[in-house]
């Protein structure tokens, strides 16, 4: 089975707030993210309360101030699957999370990333958590539910952004689709959080703690909720789940662009303070499930 990762403590399971590397480097100039050289920027990051960086080049910088460290990549072929999890190990990483597949595999070829994958994560001692992502063999809800009841011992890096707008899931019954998931939510073991709309994968999500909410936050809210109870179902002490708010930049189709009052292009948000906002959501959504578990 691929563990939970874990601190080695007696701690009660805990919910971590990291940080995707791409949603502190990199952000245009009207960002209020941490300005600086790198140290200064991870330092800044470090201070705004979160534990660690989903990184790869700035990792030995990471652990200088203090900062946890995980990591991310992509497994094409069943030989790549522990090539990629000793790198991971050699980085230091507390876990990987990966984009496995291009999403035209028959079964049988899925089968033997996933089989690869299993074999790597045991081997070499690291959780590799499984992305729910577009284009990788997890791309659709239906495909991703048949791949557990195949291999019930897979955990995910839920990345709901993918099916909430890929699939449009508000196209239809959502509650149904919640319910159809839940084999997926008990396993996420991580989660990318990015929130969408039923047609724009990431999209400004207003100061929602102020009142002004929106339909698809609560929708996300509830499947982040759904997974964080799955996880404290069987979660012993030490164990953790990480939180790492990903915001994408426009270069790659993430962030949407407008142009202001001057013409210029900008960023629809500001991503280092929505990264902080989905921050206090992911809290909120640890303390509802912690509630309803306990209500259980």
């Amino acid at each position: 089975m691929i563990p939970n990762t874990n601190d080695g403590s007696n701690r009660p399971p805990r919910l971590r707030i990291d940080i995707n590397g791409s949603n502190v480097f990199g952000l245009p100039p009207q960002s209020s993210a941490p300005k600086g050289d790198a140290r200064a920027v991870l330092e800044a990051v470090k201070a705004a309360g979160f534990e660690g960086v989903q990184t790869g080049s700035k990792a030995a910088l990471c652990r200088e101030v203090g900062l946890r460290v995980t990591h991310s990549g992509r497994i094409n072929a069943p030989e790549e699957a522990d090539v990629r999890a000793a790198e991971a190990v050699e980085l230091g990483a507390d876990c990987y999370t990966v984009h496995v597949g291009w999403g035209i595999e028959n079964d049988d070829d899925v089968d033997r990333l996933i089989e690869a994958m299993l074999r790597a994560s045991e081997k070499r001692r690291i959780p590799i958590y499984l992305e729910t992502h577009r284009a990788t063999v997890t791309q659709d809800m239906w495909r991703t539910v048949r791949l557990v009841e195949r291999f019930p011992d897979i955990r995910f890096n839920g990345d709901f952004s993918h099916y909430y707008t890929g699939q449009e899931m508000v196209y239809g019954d959502i509650e149904a689709k919640f319910d159809f998931l839940a084999p997926v939510f008990e396993r996420v073991r991580f989660i990318h959080g990015r929130i969408g709309n039923s047609c724009c994968m990431q999209v400004d999500i207003g100061n929602v703690t102020a009142g002004k909410q929106r339909p698809f936050v609560d929708h996300f809210k509830e499947m982040w909720t759904r997974c964080f109870a799955g996880f404290l179902k069987s979660a012993k002490p030490g164990d953790y789940i990480c939180f790492t708010p990903e915001l994408l930049g426009p270069e790659i189709n993430y962030a949407r662009v407008f142009p202001n009052a001057n013409g210029e292009i900008v960023e629809e948000s500001d991503r280092w303070q929505q990264a902080i906002l989905y921050a206090e959501i992911a809290r909120a959504c640890w303390d509802e499930a912690d509630r309803r578990v306990r209500d259980t």
